[in-house]
């Protein structure tokens, strides 16, 4: 049936009276449970971004630790596109329950193997690749886990419920993100920081088997999906699922504009609200991990019955406006929020910002990117790499202001904390290798006076969070997460036929979520790290929201009247 046909096809009128029924909630709950067993697996890991890079790659400095910590998060997130490949074909093929069953175990397996790998400390450099390795086979296997589960709760809702019925599927990334905080909160309370921080981070990753378990024997009670059923029945399944979805335009243009005008705004939308706010909250501001993790525990608490409000709105208005309406709040008021945060969480930090700003002023000098793959970059080669690299490592925002050149000798940089003005060592005072460590040191030692002189705080003052206004904030962008997350699975479903519907709603799902969400925390860190501003990585949601919001005012369909059994 041609995509005109299916978009004039009206379902069921909206009013229409329906109660689940007790096989319509099992297979809710079912499907529900499992997934969030699989977010739990996999969003341990970006909770303990900070503990990992300390236990896996010791090796390099610490702001390339960090992003490269990141950067292990991301890969899972990066093969995803790959494993909506292959279990998006195979459920097309042969089922979809069959497939996600395989997929749970998958990913199941690999996160309890994470409990057991050896830290850099006893392995070396083999410790990272495995752990790299096992990130990789949690990105396959969600890759094909997502697609299954919201096309089998899809196929088993009525026409007029499909938003509410798929957003219980929304909630379990943020209910899995909640159980895995739960868990490590638990934990260091239980073990301590410093035992937790030694080997009690293995705690969570071990007891996933548990889960695992239930999870298996849970869905194994359920049966195919009806439509699927009756599709198999009338010999009406693809033969070529991928060459009908990717190869002819038709599909592919619906495909295309599936990503673009909602799936990237969503992604950045949904990582910027849960993950980089949890980061920013711990490596920039310096709030104890601990007490970051319950904040956005308590958030997370609030917004999550907002995905299914939302679901149940969007079978009444549609879901193109709620999920547009998400993408433009997000890039109207990120910058403001961010900046709320930084007063509300950390106000020393805030105020010395605005009292005495820190300002880098190179004279024609070279200044790095504080990132080194390698590990072998000590940043201490030039006067520019010097300051940036202490800087970069007690997470002080500076800017560079290279309009003040005049100010400053050639071959020089200074260093200006409000009015007071510090200069590294020059380059050819670095090539000394005899003096260099013995000037770097007596230069940091001056600069911290400065800073701790002009109140830069070493980490946030617990007693002085404003933790209401924090947990306000950070609800406030939990709250645009389930707008634009809690109507995308009914939106996706309902985009594509029933024959190639796992395989196409995977593949720009999955690119999307795993690869303009996925690599965002790393890459807006990394973007941080290149100009020393805060607030600089959130250019990359800010800009792909907007872009998703023109994209798909001018070409995304809306969905929720259409019929999905053909």
């Amino acid at each position: 049936m041609s995509e005109d046909a299916r978009s004039d096809t009206p379902s069921e009128p909206l009013g229409e009276h329906h109660t689940a029924t007790r096989n319509e909630k099992m297979v809710i709950a079912a499907s529900s449970l499992g997934t969030v067993f699989e977010w739990y697996d996999f969003y341990l890991y970006g909770l303990l971004a900070t503990t990992i890079s300390a236990q896996f790659f010791a090796g390099v400095n610490d702001t390339t630790a960090f992003i490269f910590a990141l950067a292990a998060f991301a890969a899972g997130f990066a093969v995803r596109p790959f494993g909506a490949l292959v279990f998006g074909r195979i459920g097309d093929l042969v089922g979809r329950k069959n497939t996600f069953l395989v997929t749970m175990g998958i990913m199941g397996g690999s996160t309890f193997a994470v409990g057991l790998l050896p830290n850099f400390a006893t392995a070396g450099v083999l410790a990272p690749i495995l752990l790299v390795t096992l990130r990789v086979l949690q990105g396959l296997a969600l890759g094909g886990q997502y697609g299954g589960a919201a096309t089998y709760v899809a196929e088993h809702a009525p026409n007029h419920k499909r938003g509410l019925y798929t957003s219980w599927i929304q909630t379990t990334a943020t209910l899995g993100l909640f159980a895995s905080l739960l868990v490590v909160i638990g934990t260091r309370s239980w073990l301590g920081e410093a035992a937790f921080a030694s080997w009690g981070w293995r705690v969570p990753f071990l007891a996933s088997i548990l889960l695992l378990g239930v999870s298996l024997w849970v869905r194994l009670q359920l049966n195919e999906s009806p439509v699927y059923a009756r599709m198999k029945a009338s010999g009406n399944t693809s033969k070529a699922p991928l060459t009908e979805a990717f190869l002819r335009w038709g599909n592919l243009r619906i495909v295309l504009i599936a990503l673009f005008g909602a799936v990237v705004g969503q992604a950045v939308v949904w990582y910027t609200g849960q993950f980089y706010a949890l980061f920013f909250l711990e490596k920039t501001l310096k709030v104890d991990g601990m007490t970051a993790n319950v904040l956005i525990a308590i958030a997370l608490a609030l917004g999550t019955p907002f995905f299914v409000f939302f679901g149940w709105l969007s079978d009444r208005i549609g879901r193109k406006p709620i999920i547009l309406a998400g993408c433009l709040l997000a890039s109207l008021s990120y910058f403001p929020l961010f900046h709320a945060l930084t007063q509300a969480a950390n106000p020393a930090l805030a105020e010395a910002q605005a009292r005495a700003p820190v300002t880098l002023v190179p004279y024609e000098a070279k200044c790095s990117v504080q990132f080194d793959p390698i590990g072998k970059n000590k940043f201490d080669a030039t006067p520019c790499d010097v300051a940036k690299s202490y800087l970069a490592k007690a997470g002080v925002p500076y800017v560079v202001n290279p309009e003040k050149w005049s100010d400053v000798s050639p071959g020089f940089v200074s260093v200006d904390v409000g009015k007071t003005r510090l200069f590294p060592p020059s380059a050819d005072q670095l090539q000394d290798i005899g003096r260099r460590k013995d000037l770097i040191a007596a230069f940091q030692k001056d600069l911290q006076a400065a800073l701790t002189a002009a109140g830069y705080p070493a980490k946030a003052d617990d007693a002085r969070i404003d933790k209401p206004l924090v947990v306000a904030i950070l609800f406030a962008l939990v709250l645009l997460v389930t707008m634009v997350y809690g109507p995308i699975a009914a939106m996706l479903v309902e985009l594509f036929p029933s024959r190639i519907r796992y395989t196409s709603m995977s593949l720009p799902y999955h690119l999307g979520n795993g690869w303009f969400g996925g690599f965002l925390p790393a890459t807006a860190f990394a973007m941080v790290a290149a100009t020393g501003d805060i607030y600089y990585g959130l250019w990359y949601p800010v800009v792909a929201a907007a872009a998703t919001l023109i994209v798909g005012l001018l070409l995304l369909p809306e969905t929720f009247r259409r019929k999905i059994e053909e």
